[in-house]
């Protein structure tokens, strides 16, 4: 189908009822593989996507959407925009964006992704799994070996002008591993997110998942009391994942955030940096221009410990009589939101061995549960489940277990010593955070 006719339509007929018109259409593809014990256990192709519409009529801003791609469903897209524009409250501050000046010029679809055979993702898979369990003879099952990939076009076009498309497209594979000494049970986790099929490497995927589940085998807890703590790179950008709404302009003005009127002002240690790259190669959210179709822009979020911007869309950025950032994001359901492309952690000098000789005792964590319910996205509290290993002379030591760590996001910006040199983005499932791994003063840990 002719996307870009269809779209120039609906502006037509659009521009027939309303003042000013967009039309917003997403496709996305994912393939699913999983096997267990050698065999196929899923494969699955599926494709979604819808089209958006919204319109301004006497200053007041509708929606619309549907998932009917097709000519016949364009009449009735623009009836309900209308419609709802008479109703709906709050959207005088939303404009139609008439586009930047200029787009900066990235790739971020690589066919050749595509021309990878079938089979040779299925061989990926059961190598992988064969190898986890031909590690160690305490490999006693392997819970999840998946294979995914992603491909995602976007199609933006509107009454004043502006006509945009991009096509993006990626992977992840990850294994996940069970091991069983006597009682004793452990799981661990490896993840690759890629782009380029031949830069998996089945061996080293195995071994890492292995490697982490054997090394907490005998964990234990360990007492009460307020520890240095180290949180490893990914761990750490899956804990600034849940805290990412603090930077967001949107929740800032609501007041869902304590980090309002606070610009220019000192936030965290000086060691701390955390920008927002659109452009990093191999960044799982990388584009040109956001779901408002203003151009992307590289953004330093904190600089040295100062906080210096914002997150904007449009609709918050004339609230405030500022420029949007290019963060604006929206599924053709729902209206326009704010969300970061690929924010992390800059590193820092010291690797992990250098950074435990720094801490000297303490705790290495590497894990962390309860992030969507153990944590105060507003206060900045968080009170989790974790386990790691304990640091004795500055070297890792024995694992642990069965702990909690608490304390506040803000107090932990602001007593990093120290950041590694090892940045890591988070899970597949928020793969656009990085961050180092992190050395805390101090931190609550409630143990024996």
């Amino acid at each position: 189908m002719d996307y870009k006719d269809l779209l120039n339509k609906l502006i037509e007929k659009g521009q027939e009822k309303m003042d000013e018109v967009e039309a917003f259409l997403v496709k996305n593809k994912q393939l699913d593989i999983e096997i267990y014990k050698g065999e196929i256990d899923k494969y699955s192709l599926a494709e979604s996507g819808g089209l958006s519409f919204r319109g301004s009529s006497q200053g007041k801003m509708g929606y619309s959407y549907t998932e009917r791609l097709e000519e016949s469903a364009l009449d009735s897209l623009v009836y309900e925009a209308l419609e709802n524009s008479k109703y709906i409250e709050g959207s005088d501050d939303e404009i139609i964006f008439s586009g930047s000046e200029s787009y900066e010029e990235i790739n971020h679809y690589d066919d050749s992704l595509n021309q990878v055979p079938t089979q040779d993702k299925l061989n990926f898979l059961i190598n992988l799994e064969k190898e986890a369990y031909s590690l160690d003879e305490r490999v006693f099952a392997v819970n999840a070996c998946a294979y995914q990939e992603f491909e995602g076009e976007r199609y933006l076009v509107n009454s004043k002008g502006l006509d945009l498309h991009d096509k993006s497209n990626g992977g992840a594979a990850y294994i996940f591993v069970v091991v069983k000494d006597d009682e004793d049970t452990k799981t661990g986790i490896s993840y690759r997110i890629f782009y380029d099929f031949s830069s998996l490497d089945f061996k080293e995927i195995a071994k890492e998942a292995v490697d982490r589940a054997i090394s907490m085998l005998g964990a234990s807890n360990i007492k009460s009391g307020n520890y240095p703590i180290i949180i490893e790179n990914t761990t750490f950008a899956n804990l600034l994942s849940a805290f990412t709404p603090i930077f967001s302009s949107d929740n800032v003005q609501k007041g869902l955030s304590l980090l309002k009127g606070k610009l220019g002002e000192e936030i965290a240690s000086p060691l701390l940096t955390i920008v927002d790259d659109p452009f990093l190669k191999g960044g799982f959210a990388s584009r040109n221009f956001d779901d408002e179709g203003t151009a992307s822009t590289f953004k330093t979020i904190v600089d040295n410990g100062k906080l210096v911007s914002f997150a904007y869309n449009w609709k918050t950025a004339n609230r405030e009589g500022v420029a949007s950032t290019g963060h604006a994001s929206r599924s053709y359901k729902g209206p326009i939101s704010i969300a970061p492309t690929n924010l992390y952690v800059v590193n820092g000098d010291l690797d992990l061995d250098e950074m435990m000789a720094l801490a000297d005792k303490g705790l290495l964590i590497n894990n962390l549960e309860g992030l969507h319910s153990g944590l105060n996205p507003v206060s900045g509290d968080f009170s989790l489940s974790a386990s790691g290993y304990e640091i004795k002379d500055g070297k890792k030591a024995r694992p642990v277990n069965q702990i909690t760590i608490a304390g506040n996001l803000y107090e932990v910006f602001k007593n990093i010593v120290a950041v590694g040199n090892d940045l890591k983005f988070g899970l597949p499932s928020n793969g656009y955070i990085g961050s180092p791994s992190i050395l805390v003063k101090s931190l609550a840990v409630s143990g024996e």
